[in-house]
């Protein structure tokens, strides 16, 4: 990561993150029944939980909606869990007014050409490896993972140690 990228990364305030193709390897499993499965990288969620414990702001803003993933972002402490959104723009505009955040201070990730306006509004865009080629050029922070193996906590990581919040617990015993 070069050094004017881990500037603008150490003055996000808000990072939001597209749901298939970022927090999932965008591969939607149907069951005989219809219900829709995704597979989430644990490594990702562990990055959601500790950022939201160290009082960062998360959002999820993606068109789809499938039932669990509101339960697991909740569990994982998202402040915002938008799905099933058809006009991503609005809701980003209708939450950046709600918390009254500069978008120069929100990071985004997405993968697909849904996520290209808000690629265009975020003061850091960046996309997983495996991201659509115009969202590749649009990016100004490819993460060197792909979509679903951990690329979320690879951002989340660099952003936390940049804030000093990163802190690894001791391997020591008694520690």
């Amino acid at each position: 990561m070069s050094d004017p990228v881990r500037s603008r990364l150490k003055n996000i305030r808000v990072a939001v993150f597209d749901l298939d193709g970022v927090l999932t390897d965008g591969q939607v499993y149907v069951m005989g029944d219809g219900q829709e499965l995704r597979s989430m990288h644990v490594r990702d969620g562990y990055a959601l939980a500790r950022a939201s414990e160290a009082g960062l702001p998360i959002w999820v803003i993606s068109g789809a909606h499938p039932p669990g993933v509101r339960q697991r972002l909740n569990q994982l402490g998202v402040q915002e869990i938008s799905l099933g959104i058809r006009d991503k723009a609005a809701e980003w505009n209708r939450l950046q007014k709600k918390y009254a955040i500069d978008p120069t201070h929100i990071l985004f990730m997405g993968d697909d050409l849904p996520d290209l306006p808000l690629m265009r509004l975020a003061g850091l865009a960046t996309c997983p490896k495996d991201a659509a080629p115009e969202i590749l050029a649009a990016a100004q922070y490819i993460i060197p993972l792909a979509g679903g193996e951990g690329c979320v906590r690879y951002i989340l990581e660099e952003w936390l140690r940049l804030l000093g919040l990163w802190d690894v617990p001791s391997l020591q015993p008694g520690n």
